[in-house]
């Protein structure tokens, strides 16, 4: 091989291993950025659970993240919300499980009002960016089926 052609293929080698190197870098630097706005958007540390009582739907919300704070909830019913509160009342179950720090971090929503038959809940965390200037919903467990008897009365539907 005379010296042209070795230099050629040297710098042809170099090349070749700088390409791959700006591949796997810019791959990172993607995926790093995926990752955090995915995280951001969409939380995933709200814990939750809910069911249906004898006056309407009950559980607890906790955010895994910062377990002393006490997340907003939405209730849906046949997908129309239905209400909104904070879950700030007495669940010493959620803090004796470890799952929060304190017990305040139950919710209670009263569905008076209900016609008969089978009915579907979802509850959702409410989450607000660090500016505030987005939300999204988070589910919270699965969604509750019940029905509402002729009394007014609930009961699951399992």
């Amino acid at each position: 091989m005379t010296l042209k052609s070795n230099l050629t293929s040297e710098a042809s080698g170099r090349l070749a291993r700088l390409l791959i190197a700006k591949s796997i870098a810019e791959t990172l630097l993607v995926g790093t950025i995926a990752v955090v706005f995915f995280l951001t958007l969409f939380p995933p540390y709200f814990r939750g659970w809910g069911e249906a009582t004898p006056k309407g739907i009950a559980g607890w919300a906790v955010n895994q993240s910062e377990p002393w704070e006490r997340v907003q909830v939405q209730l849906f019913i046949d997908g129309q919300l239905a209400g909104s509160s904070v879950a700030s009342g007495s669940r010493p179950d959620v803090r004796a499980a470890g799952w929060a720090v304190d017990e305040w971090h139950g919710y209670e929503f009263q569905t008076a009002g209900l016609v008969p038959g089978e009915h579907l809940a979802q509850v959702y965390a409410l989450h607000s960016n660090g500016a505030g200037n987005r939300r999204t919903l988070q589910l919270l467990g699965d969604p509750i089926r019940f029905v509402v008897a002729a009394d007014g009365g609930f009961h699951e539907v399992r």
